[in-house]
């Protein structure tokens, strides 16, 4: 009954403000929705504008060259039309076929197409590399079928332009079937990864879920820093309370409302985020359990450390946040350069990242995680001893 009043006292002192439901709730609900990509945590295509003014059958096979790549979204339009759509940010690109696009390439003249991009955007420099790698496809088709009207001439004269013309056409279309039934040159092998690619939905719901959940078991800090100031430890010096039944009252009650507030952010990924947070809910317990005790012990550490409630609140939230980021919770740790992976593991982020993603997007179970459980409760022994042996009332 000792431990269950210390850890009901310990709650109702943490939600006696209603602001604590903004961290405890709201905060980490709209953090994992917005960067996820507002819930879709697919890759958008970019929208591609094409004024065709030369209207060629030459330029009609640039068209088709580009509405191939499955990375863009092309819109024909008028001229008036691409400027208002591209100037009021409707679209990424703008792509501009002058007149007399066929004349010159079946002559073999240099013809500039116009791109204009908006500057600094992503998308549009994607779209940018893929117009370039379609038009650089058919200039090489372009050239193969003007080398054959050049040959072709050699034997025979073309009777009238169009005629001409025709034979270049015919060429086209046969250097076009070439292309497309050539032999690969290159094979691409996808690593065996025993389930889903890494998505902006999975990062954010588990990166958010560590971030948030590891805010408040440091601030487990703060708890001890106002008791210690309102003499309520002195205090409990005269009662029958041991040392160890407070610390276990209180270490408890945390870890309990860690456990509510995990849950709580599963359940919104999977009804909300479809993130498969599921598969394994034997090793998705032990992983919740051991993230906990491991993030609990060092607040109980940082507690010993510190003096004012202002001072455990600031350490505690900016200890959380640079442990989040470098732990690879906001970004994905492939971003990160080699050196920084180093130092991520020697943090408990890292592992808590490495154990969730592999229960959330591979599907593994209880035994593939063992190695970061362990390492998680190693944090926890650790910082449970060092907090415990430096715990003073005064």
């Amino acid at each position: 009954m000792r431990l269950f009043a210390i850890a009901w006292k310990d709650t109702l002192v943490r939600f006696s403000s209603k602001m604590e439901l903004l961290f405890f709730f709201i905060l980490p609900v709209l953090f994992t929705f917005l960067l996820s990509g507002a819930g879709g945590g697919q890759a958008q295509k970019s929208q591609v504008l094409v004024v065709d003014e030369d209207g060629s059958e030459l330029s009609q096979t640039l068209l088709a060259e580009l509405q191939k790549t499955n990375d863009l979204v092309v819109r024909v339009a008028s001229l008036d039309a691409a400027e208002a759509l591209f100037q009021d940010r409707k679209a990424v690109v703008m792509l501009l076929v002058p007149v007399g696009f066929e004349t010159g390439s079946v002559a073999g003249q240099p013809v500039t197409l116009d791109l204009r991009k908006v500057s600094g955007d992503a998308s549009a420099d994607a779209a940018e590399r893929v117009i370039g790698s379609a038009v650089h496809s058919l200039s090489r088709m372009i050239e193969i079928a003007r080398l054959s009207v050049i040959e072709a001439e050699r034997v025979r004269s073309f009777n009238t332009p169009a005629e001409r013309q025709a034979y270049f056409m015919d060429r086209l279309s046969a250097a076009q079937a070439m292309f497309a039934t050539a032999p690969n040159r290159v094979e691409w092998v996808q690593a065996n990864t025993h389930g889903a690619p890494l998505d902006s939905r999975a990062q954010a719901s588990v990166g958010q879920l560590v971030t948030w959940v590891l805010l408040p078991l440091l601030g487990t800090s703060v708890l001890f820093a106002y008791e210690r100031n309102g003499k309520t430890l002195q205090r409990l010096l005269t009662t029958p309370t041991r040392k160890s039944t407070y610390l276990f009252g209180t270490i408890s009650g945390q870890l309990a409302m860690a456990l509510v507030q995990m849950m709580i952010l599963i359940s919104f990924g999977i009804y909300i985020m479809h993130v498969p947070w599921g598969r394994s809910p034997v090793g998705l317990l032990v992983m919740m359990v051991s993230f906990g005790l491991a993030s609990v012990a060092m607040g109980v550490t940082l507690g010993t450390a510190i003096k004012t409630e202002r001072q455990a609140n600031a350490l505690s939230i900016m200890i959380a946040q640079v442990m989040a980021l470098l732990g690879g919770c906001w970004w994905p740790l492939e971003l990160f350069p080699p050196a920084m992976k180093t130092v991520a593991k020697a943090l408990p982020t890292y592992w808590a990242m490495q154990g969730f993603t592999e229960l959330v997007l591979r599907g593994f179970s209880l035994k593939a995680i063992l190695p970061p459980v362990g390492i998680l409760l190693l944090f926890a022994v650790v910082f449970f001893l060092i907090g415990v042996r430096r715990f003073r009332y005064e």
